[in-house]
């Protein structure tokens, strides 16, 4: 939650420092080091070393699990590092793909960003390998803080390097932040150099993340020592695992990835009105559906390692189970109180009224796939604990070319706009989530689905609860929320999310959802040992 709070604030401070226009070059610039980050960091590259490292634990012990651990380290290095040169080296017709619709005088900035922020993707590979390590060793709380001091350092780099670079432009744009007044354009400069401070403080978080968990890795009992001896059983099994897992684990990630593109070809503020909706969606997902995966992957990887699998499909549903009560009100949540939320959060600066209106509209799209996002996270790593290494990407081809069409269609065909990207987006993860439940029903058989089902609709009455709730507010204060002062409107706006939430959780203790009653039972046995005899 923490991480997810501080990414929000920098997506905030950016937007309204620099407005929808220039955060959309940065963020096209980012987008390739970050898909990489998604691609072989944390998602292929941490999936198949926490499959393999939670094995070799399980059959060799320690030891065995650090040799392997030092040989993935120093390949690692070795191979982003290649990596970062090759993107440097082509940066100029990979923008051309990635933002083949944007206007010449975008383009060399964007090209000049870009190779300043791919170094990111070495320092968080190794980070992703070192928060493996520590997973697989039963230590969570460091490594998921790691990503927290990334966007510290973002944050804190970015300005301050920023602000040495180009003053001028910091005094205009911080003054108009604290004033929460909009900029008019070409009251102060345009900010390019101060971009560039940015993404020097991208390289400066993504540093941190990986310092902030040595002596963590220390302390379980990890020396590091290069070793280039890469001819190992273990490292081929995590190289095998990572062919298929380069396009299972990320088939969200590619598909923003592709709604950039296409996002280009309408204005790069659609860019950074996706980008901060989406944003938005992740603050969930990440606290939620991300969380529950982490936990989840070491514990069915070391099951499967067994010879009695029986508990591996009854564990994983109960963990789907959770990710849908934890996320489906959210999802909820977000769909009816977008623009509110928006307006409160962004609205500041050179983000102005049009920004927060648009932003909201993929909002509420990208809400519709949360759920399956969530589950996905929690269900496609499980596939390579049981060897099934080619089912999720297959699975992702399929959601991929869905995502494509359905972008084509929706803007080219239908004049959607942008909105019709966040759509895409959630209705082929919809489809992605659906087919790998069902592949992986048949290859564990006992994921307990009448418990599932039973469970979504227990949640989804609760939620319908919930949503009433919130259009209730929007209709009596619908109007504050356009005019009031920020103060009143974030203390309404709270108010209602607090009365929202316990009308949900209420339906859900009403109703015997199985997710709610555990956490109250846990709550209860962890306060009764902290009371007095």
């Amino acid at each position: 939650m923490f991480s997810r709070v501080l990414g929000l604030v920098r997506e905030v401070l950016f937007s309204a420092l620099f407005g929808a226009e220039r955060l959309g070059v940065f963020l096209v610039a980012f987008r390739a080091p970050n898909l990489l980050r998604d691609l072989f960091a944390e998602g292929a590259l941490s999936t198949a070393f926490i499959t393999v490292f939670s094995r070799k634990i399980e059959t060799e012990g320690p030891n065995g699990a650090w040799a392997l651990a030092a040989k993935m380290l120093t390949l690692a290095a070795v191979f982003m590092s290649g990596v970062t040169l090759i993107g440097v080296i082509f940066a100029e017709p990979l923008i051309d793909v990635l933002a083949a619709g944007f206007p010449p005088e975008f383009r060399e900035l964007t090209v000049q960003l870009t190779r300043i922020m791919f170094p990111f993707i070495l320092l968080v590979s190794l980070a992703a390998l070192v928060m493996g390590m520590l997973n697989s060793r039963n230590v969570f709380g460091v490594p998921a803080l790691a990503s927290s001091f990334f966007n510290i350092g973002s944050i804190a780099g970015g300005v301050l390097i920023g602000w040495w670079l180009e003053p001028r432009f910091y005094t205009g744009a911080l003054r108009a932040f604290l004033e929460h007044e909009p900029v008019a354009a070409g009251e102060f400069p345009s900010g390019e150099r101060a971009l560039a401070g940015l993404a020097i403080g991208t390289l400066v978080g993504g540093l941190l993340q990986l310092l902030v968990q040595l002596p963590s890795l220390r302390k379980v009992g990890f020396r590091f020592r290069p070793d280039f001896k890469w001819i190992d059983p273990g490292v081929k099994q995590t190289l095998v695992l990572m062919v298929p897992s380069v396009i299972a684990a990320s088939a969200v990630q590619v598909n923003v990835l592709v709604n950039t593109s296409f996002a280009s070809f309408l204005s790069s503020s659609a860019i950074a009105w996706l980008n901060n909706s989406f944003r938005l969606m992740q603050l969930p997902l990440g606290v939620f559906g991300v969380a529950v995966a982490t936990i989840t992957l070491p514990v069915v990887s070391r099951i499967a390692a067994n010879v009695d699998r029986s508990q591996f499909g009854p564990t994983l549903g109960k963990a789907m189970r959770l990710a849908i009560f934890l996320t489906l009100p959210s999802a909820v949540g977000l769909y009816f109180l977008a623009r509110p939320v928006i307006r409160l959060i962004y609205e500041h600066g050179r983000f102005v009224a049009d920004d927060s209106m648009q932003t909201a509209g993929a909002l509420k799209f990208y809400a519709m796939g949360l759920v399956a996002y969530s589950c996905i996270k929690v269900l496609s790593p499980a596939f390579y604990a049981i060897n099934r290494k080619w089912t999720p990407m297959l699975v992702s081809f399929g959601s991929i070319a869905l995502n494509i069409g359905l972008n084509w269609f929706l803007i080219f065909q239908v004049n959607f706009g942008h909105r019709g990207l966040a759509l895409s987006t959630a209705v082929a993860a919809t489809l992605n989530f659906l087919t790998l439940y069902f592949l992986m029903s048949r290859a564990c058989g006992n994921l307990e689905t009448g418990r599932l089902v039973s469970s979504v609709l227990r949640c989804a009455l609760a939620s319908v609860a919930m949503g009433a709730g919130c259009w209730a507010m929007l209709r009596w204060f619908g109007g504050f929320f356009e005019s009031g002062p920020i103060g009143m409107r974030l203390a309404v706006l709270l108010a209602g999310i607090s009365v929202a939430g316990v009308v949900y959780l209420g339906g859900c203790w009403l109703l015997r959802v199985e997710a709610m009653h555990d956490a109250v039972n846990a709550v209860r046995r962890k306060l009764g040992r902290r009371l007095p005899g």
